[in-house]
């Protein structure tokens, strides 16, 4: 009897496929209040999150997490709210941010706690404002986005980090075992018949159409789809 494929145990759950939550700081999202201000007190490495993590302290004493720009520092001052200036490190609605402002942890609905731009080095640009605020993504597509969503202004921080190398295969398994990732794959024809329908045999073939029908049940659907029907135009 054959084995489930490792893409349905990942979507069964369990221990082994989940992030390890208990060494992360916690969520990151914008503070409740309307206005708020703090003070950067740690800059922190979080092992879920690729950018770095500004531990703000604010006026009632709670600490937050948050984001870090580009230039960030211990003891800088952050505010966010309605009647804040739009500089680097402040928080604030879409719809006050003037056009052409860089901008980072872009909420997609108001009271998101932040979804867009969160990745190091990412930014979105205010394009225009009018009934909603049209803003440009880190892979150039327009989007728009109610006025009331809060953005931070500036580049999300740790740019760069792909430039520098893992060296050795055991820092690729330790940095993704931190996110629950695989540092590696296994081709299905390379497995035994047990594991995939794409193993086995005297050599390393698929032997059947390996792609997915669009209609396939989920569990199934797993893999490559099926590619669009091609339709002749009339000429």
């Amino acid at each position: 009897m054959g084995k489930k494929l490792l893409v349905q145990r990942r979507g069964r759950g369990g221990l082994m496929y989940k992030s390890p939550s208990h060494r992360h700081y916690g969520e990151i999202k914008y503070p409740d209040s309307r206005n708020w201000e703090g003070r950067v007190e740690k800059l922190v490495k979080d092992p879920g999150h690729y950018a770095p993590v500004a531990l703000v302290r604010l006026n009632d004493s709670s600490v937050m997490n948050f984001i870090a720009h580009n230039g960030m520092f211990i003891g800088q001052k952050v505010r966010g709210g309605t009647d804040v200036e739009p500089i680097e490190g402040n928080t604030l609605p879409l719809g006050l941010i003037p056009d052409g402002a860089l901008i980072y942890n872009v909420e997609v609905r108001p009271g998101s706690g932040g979804d867009l731009s969160r990745a190091p080095g990412t930014y979105c640009t205010v394009i225009s404002h009018g009934e909603k605020v049209t803003i440009k993504l880190p892979s150039g597509k327009l989007m728009d986005v109610n006025p009331s969503c809060l953005a931070t202004i500036g580049i999300a921080g740790g740019g760069g980090r792909n430039t520098k190398p893992f060296l050795k295969a055991g820092k690729r398994i330790h940095a993704y075992r931190s996110r629950a990732k695989r540092p590696f794959s296994v081709r299905g024809v390379a497995m035994n018949a047990v594991n995939h329908p794409h193993g086995g045999g005297n050599h390393q073939h698929v032997g059947r159409p390996s792609t997915v029908g669009r209609n396939t049940p989920p569990g199934r659907k797993v893999g490559r789809l099926s590619p669009k029907r091609k339709v002749k135009k009339n000429a």
